[in-house]
């Protein structure tokens, strides 16, 4: 028996350009965000209480994915272009958060790379310290912070 590779594990046939047209209309990139005018979008820190101690970007919002549902409409206002984030490529806890905004009907866009390639970026990272920033990682950037 012939397979289409196209084919998912339903039979839904999927146009590659298709999804990833759809993709990077969700998607958001570190630099993207970092360059932004802060005032066009909301930015929401979707990890546990500790990691966001840990260290967090500064104006973000904390709001744990568990937590969207009951909290996003007092602390997110309505129309916000919102941009979540998790841990890193590793997680998908900010793919849950997203789709919760969405769910909520709100603009939401997945940061991807999350905290962590925010921080290998050498982009600013504020804890009860205060804000920091460390040396960028050429690996990872050709951007001059």
């Amino acid at each position: 028996m012939a397979t289409d590779d196209r084919a998912g594990s339903f039979g839904m046939k999927l146009d590659p350009a298709d999804f990833f047209r759809a993709k990077l209309q969700c998607e958001i990139d570190v630099m993207e965000v970092a360059e932004a005018d802060p005032e066009s979008l909301v930015i929401v820190d979707t990890r546990r209480r500790s990691s966001w101690d840990h260290g967090h970007i500064p104006q973000a919002v904390h709001i744990p994915t568990a937590s969207i549902p009951s909290q996003a409409h007092g602390l997110v206002p309505a129309g916000s272009q919102v941009v979540v984030y998790s841990w890193g490529p590793g997680c998908n806890g900010s793919t849950f958060a997203a789709l919760a905004f969405a769910e909520l009907g709100y603009s939401v866009k997945e940061m991807i790379g999350g905290i962590e390639y925010w921080i290998r970026n050498g982009l600013p990272v504020e804890t009860a310290a205060g804000v920091a920033k460390s040396t960028p990682d050429a690996l990872v950037t050709a951007h001059t912070i």
